[in-house]
């Protein structure tokens, strides 16, 4: 495998465990006395490279699309990640 495999197999990783968390975190905000995710959780995630994932949350679900730190968020963390290959391929 190499390398652009494995960040390719690293970030849908990331991406379907993000997307995973926005859905239970919905599921639960509909049952009273549900376990929620943290939303600390939920950026942590963004940032590391799920913001694929927390974008499609959003959208899909409609979760989480009132809160302007979730949306900036996931956006933020995108530019930062696109940035950050954009240097680490041109340098």
């Amino acid at each position: 495998m190499s390398l652009l495999e494995a960040v390719v197999f690293a970030y849908a990783g990331i991406n379907l465990v993000t997307l995973c968390l926005y859905v239970w975190d919905k599921r639960a905000s509909k049952r009273p006395g549900a376990r929620r995710v943290r939303e600390r959780t939920l950026h942590l995630w963004a940032f590391a490279g799920g913001f694929g994932g927390a974008l499609l949350g959003q959208v899909w679900l409609r979760h989480k699309t009132r809160h302007a730190s979730f949306v900036i968020g996931a956006v933020l963390a995108l530019a930062l990640h696109a940035g950050a290959w954009a240097w680490w391929l041109t340098r």
